[in-house]
């Protein structure tokens, strides 16, 4: 169980928690991922180069897909990536475990 250092926001309550990767450009950024009723949040560990938090609203999200996760950007190496699409056309690549699960639980939390 990890505490989340993002403040909740009043009637917020964390649904989903666990350690996740963001993919920035070929960086691959470590922390963890958090899913409220309201948003997800990755928040990066200390050690990486573009550190920093990143809140996507589940209202923002047009949709979701599984992928993999490529060496240098191009050679497949695992099946173990969630993309959220945004509507404003934005991608974030999660790497973590269980990207079903995570896929089932944000729209689960999306939809209600």
């Amino acid at each position: 169980v990890y505490s989340m250092k993002t403040e909740l926001n009043e009637n917020e309550q964390i649904v989903k928690q666990g350690a996740a990767n963001l993919q920035k450009g070929l960086e691959t950024v470590g922390g963890k991922l958090f899913l409220t009723n309201h948003r997800l949040v990755f928040e990066s560990h200390k050690m990486n180069i573009q550190g920093g938090n990143t809140e996507i609203n589940l209202s923002d999200i047009h949709s979701s897909a599984k992928g993999w996760t490529k060496f240098l950007g191009l050679i497949p190496l695992m099946p173990n990536t969630l993309a959220i699409h945004t509507d404003s056309g934005q991608e974030y690549r999660f790497v973590l475990f269980g990207r079903g699960t995570w896929e089932a639980a944000i729209n689960t939390t999306k939809s209600k």
